[in-house]
């Protein structure tokens, strides 16, 4: 089934999904080039491929004496990978996945042509490991905010799943593995692969926070006898809603109603002083809450056209 992404050429959507990808492979090489390559760290991906050559290349070439470049290899895997992943899985990529993963590779060999192998911050790779994860989880996260995907490894997994029906999250972190493992073989050196799995783990949060945001939302779960006094202090003093859930006890087989509501941080905090005041045994439970969608909070179309 295709998934190609429709948009008007220069519309306003088009415009932002385009810029997206842009910023997004901007801050993408930048995590590279001044944080993870000097240090030889392999976070996945063709990129980190790409790393590994650049480094074991170094002195062979008489083109390429400070070794091959990250971006054009980056470029020259990306390119089959992508064509092999239209064959077999269909158009699920676009132009747009194309177009990022080009701006990628220009913007990491433009910068290194200017910047060199030098880290921002000397002598001092958990830092590096640590805002480098950071650079390219939020350049990752813009792109696939513009409906892009990153390429690459992503492909190799979608590929894998098709045949062995294994969940895809789990086949991109085997892949990103399998490649952090080359580079310990290549570079025969053990913080390299703990240094990565640190940028690996960054990397996926930060991306996770891109596309959902910051959220100080809490669910709660309240079961009290009480139900229709905490239900008035959350509708009149909270200005919240809500929704009644019929619950039978397990114990006793006693029916229950159980108020299920979300308010935000400051919120949760006053409504724990109502309950304890009318209902002091009551059983509340507080889950942290990623993203809330819908009336009183961010609409899902608002989301859809950001």
């Amino acid at each position: 089934m295709a998934l190609l992404q429709k948009e008007k050429l220069f519309s306003k959507k088009w415009f932002l999904s385009y810029s997206l990808i842009v910023i997004g492979s901007f801050i993408l090489a930048t995590g590279f080039v001044f944080f993870i390559t000097p240090y030889k760290i392999v976070p996945g991906g063709v990129y980190g491929i790409a790393i590994v050559i650049h480094y074991l290349t170094k002195g062979v070439f008489a083109f390429a004496t400070d070794g091959l470049p990250i971006g054009v290899m980056g470029l020259i895997m990306n390119i089959p990978l992508t064509i092999i992943g239209i064959k077999i899985l269909g158009p699920k990529f676009g132009i747009k996945t194309i177009v990022g993963f080009i701006l990628t590779s220009v913007f990491i060999d433009f910068i290194t042509f200017f910047w060199g192998d030098v880290p921002l911050v000397a002598n001092d790779a958990l830092l590096s490991s640590i805002f480098g994860g950071v650079l390219i989880g939020f350049g990752l996260g813009l792109i696939f905010k513009s409906k892009a995907t990153s390429g690459g490894s992503d492909i190799i997994a979608m590929i894998i799943a098709k045949y062995t029906r294994m969940p895809l999250g789990q086949l991109m972190i085997f892949v990103d593995s399998v490649i952090v493992l080359v580079a310990l073989i290549a570079f025969q050196d053990w913080k390299i692969p703990l240094y990565s799995w640190i940028v690996i783990f960054i990397t996926g949060k930060v991306i996770d926070m891109v596309l959902e945001g910051i959220s100080y939302d809490k669910t709660l779960f309240i079961v009290s006898d009480k139900f229709e006094e905490i239900r008035d202090r959350i509708i009149n003093d909270l200005n919240r809603g809500g929704t009644y859930i019929p619950g039978k006890g397990m114990y006793n087989g006693a029916e229950k109603t159980i108020i299920f509501t979300v308010v935000n941080r400051r919120e949760m905090a006053l409504l724990e002083e109502f309950i304890s005041e009318i209902d002091p045994d009551a059983f509340v439970t507080v889950i942290e809450a990623n993203e809330i969608l819908g009336m009183g909070f961010k609409s899902l179309n608002e989301k859809i056209s950001s």
